[in-house]
């Protein structure tokens, strides 16, 4: 099992991990070796109404707000606020196969903290909630679309895992069937090991941090033409600023799960 890192070892690849693996971590029900298979339940969900998502959108405005009269004005690194945060946070990126928007995000996350010198205070990664893309490199057409603004994604694609629940403080959703896989995946591991008493809130919706766009979901651009990965990639960069003001805004505690 891949060792955590911090940003600073954000352009490290993942290793493969070999079906014996995958049954000695009793992952194989979640990775099934069919094509674009593994999780697929019949149980459902009851997923956030627009009212919640409209109060959430507001409290991320006023945590934003706060952030710019609490400190951003002393440097654009934001280091006033961020020196309370003692340890890195962890923020999972997850979408269906880890190779077209959750790369993206952890590529754009990563370049907003390069810019504004907080690499030390997160570590950051992204995975997806199928196997069929492990140990492949993210779609070359998101490659190219991001490296048109300057970011890079160079992560390799891997499935979701049981101690992301334990190693990471978020774990951000591109879209509501994402959201929906990972708490079913989250369901069937809690039944064998306990997690922190946390864990199932750490599950949040990317778009619920977007401030200047009003989608709920990031959409998948995998079938679609050049324009599905310019809109991908203009919510990433809208929700992933609005997190980490969020975040600077007020590190010691989580935004509220349940307003997602």
């Amino acid at each position: 099992m891949r060792n955590l890192c911090t940003c600073a070892s954000y352009s490290l690849s993942r290793p493969t991990l070999g079906l014996s693996h995958l049954h000695h971590h009793n992952r194989l029900e979640l990775l099934l070796p069919a094509r674009h298979s593994p999780l697929h339940f019949t149980s459902t969900i009851v997923l956030a109404t627009p009212t919640a998502a409209f109060t959430h959108r507001q409290s991320i405005a006023r945590a934003s707000s706060k952030l710019g009269a609490a400190g951003m004005s002393k440097g654009s690194d934001g280091a006033s606020i961020a020196d309370s945060i003692q340890q890195p946070v962890g923020v999972l990126f997850v979408c269906w196969g880890n190779i077209c928007r959750s790369p993206a995000a952890e590529a754009v996350f990563y370049t907003i903290l390069q810019k504004r010198g907080l690499l030390s205070k997160f570590k950051i990664d992204s995975a997806g909630t199928i196997d069929y893309h492990e140990g492949n490199p993210a779609d070359a057409r998101m490659r190219a679309a991001a490296s048109k603004r300057g970011v890079q994604v160079t992560s390799i694609s891997r499935p979701i895992q049981p101690s992301d629940f334990e190693n990471f403080d978020y774990i951000l959703a591109m879209d509501k069937k994402n959201k929906e896989d990972i708490l079913k995946a989250y369901k069937i591991w809690s039944s064998r090991k306990e997690f922190p008493a946390d864990a199932k809130q750490k599950v949040r919706m990317m778009c619920s941090y977007c401030k200047n766009h009003n989608e709920t979901e990031v959409p998948d651009p995998y079938y679609g033409g050049p324009a599905g990965f310019e809109m991908v990639l203009d919510l990433l960069e809208d929700a992933c600023e609005g997190f980490l003001d969020a975040i600077l805004a007020n590190p010691a505690e989580q935004i509220n799960a349940s307003t997602l």
